[in-house]
Formats: structure tokens, sequence, C-alpha cells
């Protein structure tokens, strides 16, 4: 919760401080704006408390869901974007805060292709990760802003999150001849190290894996996502340098 919490703060003050040209320049997200990327977060936000929530639940393509929310609110004036966002992003801070207070949160849910979560991570987790990925690579970059080191809670929690959709890919077969486990040493604040094998992801075990991929924690939103190349990263390969490589050649956690 102090994740969501600080993550929204700092989108809010973050965007008040926008002007009009900057809401319309092009963002990092191919085909958006600055103004789309918030519209994106904040329709989120609010569709959860509509029948919409169906169609980011239950749907095959998360993505084109997410550019028809977007596609919608074009009409928008900036002002009405951000006044959605900080409703609806109170709101579900609300809804998490209950939530994570009670054996709902363990309550298996799907999110769409990317598989199934449990409640309480699903309300904080994918919420903080979108927040901390769309502000600090997306839209920050486009308006020639540079942002504090990142809250090392609100990067752990971004972190864990993206363990939970790579598991689900893995497990769905989308991460081909990953046969031996591999380590995740990702270093800094709010880092954390992951053991990647063929069942999965999970925190680190004490048990030997084919090859440790070792990165700094702040840039691992950034290539595990494809916005940039992991090979353009301060990224050391350990072990069976090869073998590690190639499976992060297919590492695109959405």
């Amino acid at each position: 919760m102090s994740a969501l919490v600080h993550a929204r703060e700092e989108l809010l003050s973050f965007c008040r401080s926008l002007t009009v040209d900057q809401w319309q320049a092009a963002s990092q997200a191919e085909g958006w704006s600055v103004q789309d990327v918030v519209a994106h977060v904040g329709s989120g936000c609010h569709a959860i408390f509509t029948p919409a929530a169906l169609t980011i639940l239950r749907g095959t393509d998360i993505e084109r869901t997410n550019d028809d929310f977007v596609d919608i609110r074009r009409t928008r004036s900036p002002a009405q974007v951000l006044r959605e966002y900080e409703i609806w992003s109170r709101r579900i801070a609300t809804l998490a805060r209950v939530v994570i207070a009670t054996p709902v949160q363990h309550i298996s849910v799907r999110l769409a292709e990317l598989g199934r979560f449990p409640a309480g991570l699903l309300l904080t987790g994918a919420l903080v990760f979108d927040h901390h990925t769309h502000l600090r690579f997306d839209v920050a970059p486009a308006v020639g802003r540079e942002l504090p080191a990142p809250e090392p809670t609100q990067l752990a929690v971004s972190i864990e999150w993206m363990s939970a959709v790579l598991g689900n890919q893995i497990r769905a077969g989308g991460v081909a001849g990953l046969v031996a486990p591999l380590t995740l040493e990702l270093r800094g604040r709010g880092g954390s190290t992951w053991t990647i094998a063929p069942s999965g992801v999970r925190p680190r075990t004490d048990k030997a894996t084919a090859a440790t991929i070792v990165g700094q924690a702040d840039e691992f939103p950034e290539w595990a996502t494809r916005r940039a190349p992991w090979r353009d990263r301060s990224i050391e390969l350990l072990g069976d340098a090869d073998y590690a490589a190639a499976i992060l050649d297919q590492v695109n956690v959405v």
C-alpha cells in the first residue's frame, strides 16, 4: 500500500506541472501521447468499478483493450483526463487497502492472457508497476524531465509483479528452451534475487543454477518490458552465458 500511495502521489505531482504542449507530446509508448498514457492509467483504475472490468479480466488481448480505453478518451481535455485518474486511483487505493486486510487478498483472479494472480497482488502490484513504468520510461523522457531515484519499495513491488507475470508466461510455454534454472540477481535499492525455472519464477533458493544474470534493479522494468535492449544495460552473465542470453532474448513482461 505504501508503494501504491507513493506512486499515485508521484504521478499526480508530475502531471500537475505539465504544460499544454507537454500533455500532447509523443510519449515513449508507441502511438500514445503523454495524455494518452495518463488516460490509460486512469481508465484502468476506473474500469475496475464498472462492467468494463470483465473486459479486462476475461479478455484475451490486454494491449488491444488498453488501446480501446484510450481511444474513447482522446476527445477529452488534459484536465478531464487527470480528474478521472485522480478520482478513480484514490478509490482503487481504498479498495486495495480493504482487500489486503482480509483473506480475499489470496483469491486467485485471472487477468486476461497474463494468467492468474492473488487479488491483493493484482490490485497493488499491477498498479504500482503500471505507474512506475509508464512515468519513468514513457512519460518523463518524452518531456525531457529527470525524476529522482525510484523509491525502493515502489521498485521492489514492481519487480515482484513482473516476476509473477514472467512466471505465468513461462508456465504457458512462452519461453522456449528453458530447461535448467537461472538466477536473476537484481542489485541496488529495491533489488531482489529470483530463480527462473521451467516451473516459473520464485524467490531465490540455495540450489545451484545453470547461469546467473546480474543486473541493476532500477533498469529491470525498462529492459524486461523491451523498452530497451537488455544488451544495452548493465547486465553481466555468469556461468552458461549463451544459455542465459537465449532466455533473456525472449523476456517481454507486459
